[in-house]
């Protein structure tokens, strides 16, 4: 019989959010794979867990994902946990996942701690919609495409940032987000949490006399709906109101309800788009 595949959620900063079922779970498996080890056996010997470990990570995930799965075939049961949190989150564990699914491997997570939710529900943003997007991608094209995508985005946004790399984040956010709400989020459960709402561009000062340190969540506004409506505006005035016309027309809507579509898109009444056609007609 085949073994299963446990996603152990460890805690992000205080021990004491270690849930009995995850010790439990990590004193009994068969092996436990691990982000790091070395920051991992710390955490397994504050619990007394003496379960073997070994090492899974980015560099190494696609061959060791085949390793565990051949271990998990022969009845085996893996625990995955990551340095911090909810493993398979922006981390390699997502691999291991697809490729247990893949060769028919039962996966259950045993949840727990994790930043990005911690973050959002600290930000005083709206959590009813939300998109993560975990750090974002080094190459520069990759990630002036995301960029792009993120000025669209209406929904509050969370990102995972390195101190030394914060201050270029926050440079890049703002010039492509513009003038957002932002909530910084440090030390996430530890003694010295920190967690500061504020602006990009008064974010992009603080950190000019006071270099950021630790790692950092950072919950950015969406795009409001009053700033969406605004550019969709702005938009349709750069075409002819009769050019407007034509292209609700030329989808098969009758001209009466084209008119109608018309005024709602450039934000006027539609007795206006009615005396513009009849003067220029």
């Amino acid at each position: 019989m085949a073994g299963k595949l446990y996603l152990c959620a460890t805690p992000i900063g205080n021990l004491k959010d270690m849930t009995p079922r995850v010790v439990e779970t990590l004193q009994t498996v068969d092996l436990i794979a691990a982000e790091d080890t070395r920051n991992s056996i710390k955490l397994l010997n504050h619990f007394d867990i003496h379960t073997p470990m070994t090492s899974y990570h980015e560099y190494n995930k696609v061959e060791k994902a085949a390793a565990l799965i051949e271990q998990m075939r022969q009845g085996k049961n893996v625990a995955l946990i990551t340095d911090a949190g909810t493993p398979a989150v922006s981390d390699p564990g997502e691999v291991l996942v697809q490729k247990c699914q893949e060769a028919g491997i039962v996966v259950t997570s045993l949840p727990g701690a994790a930043a990005c939710i911690t973050a959002l529900i600290l930000s005083g943003l709206s959590t009813r919609r939300f998109c993560f997007e975990g750090f974002l991608p080094a190459d520069k094209k990759e990630k002036k495409a995301v960029l792009e995508d993120l000025q669209k985005e209406s929904r509050t946004i969370i990102l995972y940032e390195a101190p030394h790399h914060l201050q270029r984040t926050l440079t890049e956010l703002y010039e492509a987000l513009g003038e957002r709400r932002v909530t910084l989020c440090r030390e996430l459960t530890k003694k010295f949490e920190e967690i500061t709402p504020t602006t990009l561009e008064t974010a992009l000062a603080l950190f000019e006399t006071q270099p950021p340190r630790g790692e950092y969540v950072l919950v950015v506004e969406g795009k409001s709906l009053s700033e969406f409506r605004r550019e969709q505006e702005q938009n349709w005035q750069e075409i002819s109101i009769e050019a407007h016309m034509a292209q609700y027309e030329a989808q098969g809507i009758e001209r009466k309800e084209a008119m109608k579509r018309v005024a709602k898109d450039r934000g006027i009444s539609k007795r206006e788009v009615y005396q513009h056609l009849l003067k220029e007609g």
